[in-house]
């Protein structure tokens, strides 16, 4: 359905009606076959075990086992034989992270009459690519897209840097960029001659340390399915990842009035919006820098429901003459 923002005058919010799972193209819509992960990667067996419903899972609180399992899809489904990340940093949810990339996809099919455009051609800029580099293996191994990663620590972008050398088919197809200067986004990042399809963020949506541990813990505990536990710090993150001063709400609206000065470079500009109740924030934002075409895309994962903005400033005639 479409649904018209308040107060916007010039572009159009339209929201994409909620599934309940995961998307059609999306490897682990049915679950997980532990039988096969545990064959492709053997490490991850430790970590299996058979649920009160007779079903086999893992302790998605304990982050060696969330790893290893990610690791094991990697292998099996996206045909990466040596991930690793630094202790401390994000692990991301693949189901989760893959499901964004195929959205993607179809949002950049609707302006290339239908067909999802693939290849090398299509670049995308992640935007706090983490040390997992997770957005642009996934868009690559599943679409050949090619991406540019930034990041504010060092010490991501090398661990980035290891894993695509350890994965030789990566090399041709990402490209990382430290960000020196932590007040901007896309400043020094967007070059002249750039040109990107999109950009793709995960970005920081809790506003202090204190906000980030406290959701952690309330992860922990509806996990373990107890509150009398004293739950163990494993959903990881460096600081920069997980907040920032102002939360997410003023990351992405730094982002919005960012990206008004790169109007032609990019066809759309994308990044998760973790809570719903900024959106309308979000959408004035967006219609003081007079973004042309507005969406949000919202997507599922089992009872959660998340979703991502999108905006363009192309006009009709630009988008149509856009060459993916």
């Amino acid at each position: 359905m479409t649904i018209f923002a308040p107060d916007l005058k010039i572009m159009k919010a339209n929201i994409v009606t909620a599934k309940n799972n995961l998307h059609p193209r999306n490897l682990h819509r049915f679950g997980y076959d532990f039988d096969e992960l545990v064959l492709k990667f053997p490490d991850l067996q430790p970590f299996v075990f058979t649920n009160e419903f007779e079903t086999k899972t893992i302790d998605f609180s304990n982050s060696l086992a969330v790893k290893a399992l990610n690791k094991a899809l990697l292998i099996t489904n996206y045909n990466i034989l040596n991930w690793d990340i630094p202790t401390d940093y994000l692990c991301p949810p693949i189901p989760g992270r893959v499901d964004y990339i195929h959205y993607l996809a179809d949002l950049l099919a609707d302006s290339n009459n239908g067909i999802i455009p693939n290849g090398e051609i299509v670049q995308g800029l992640d935007i706090g690519i983490g040390a997992n580099c997770i957005y642009p293996i996934l868009g690559n191994q599943v679409y050949g897209w090619s991406f540019v990663g930034t990041d504010i620590f060092e010490e991501a972008i090398e661990n980035c840097e290891k894993i695509i050398q350890n994965n030789p088919q990566l090399i041709d197809f990402i490209s990382l960029q430290l960000q020196g200067d932590g007040r901007f986004i896309f400043k020094n990042i967007i070059l002249p001659e750039d040109k990107f399809a999109f950009t793709i963020c995960n970005p920081p949506f809790h506003s202090s340390q204190e906000e980030a541990t406290k959701s952690n813990i309330r992860k922990i505990n509806a996990l373990e399915n107890t509150k009398n536990k004293k739950p163990i710090l494993n959903f990881g993150g460096q600081n920069a990842e997980l907040w920032c001063e102002g939360g997410e709400l003023a990351f992405i609206t730094q982002m919005i009035f960012e990206s008004a000065k790169y109007p032609l470079q990019v066809f759309w500009f994308t990044t998760l919006v973790s809570k719903k109740e900024n959106l309308a924030s979000l959408y004035k934002t967006l219609n003081k820098v007079s973004a042309v075409e507005v969406k949000t895309i919202e997507m599922a994962q089992g009872q959660k429901t998340s979703r991502f903005l999108a905006w363009t400033f192309l006009s009709e005639k630009q988008q149509k003459s856009w060459k993916f």
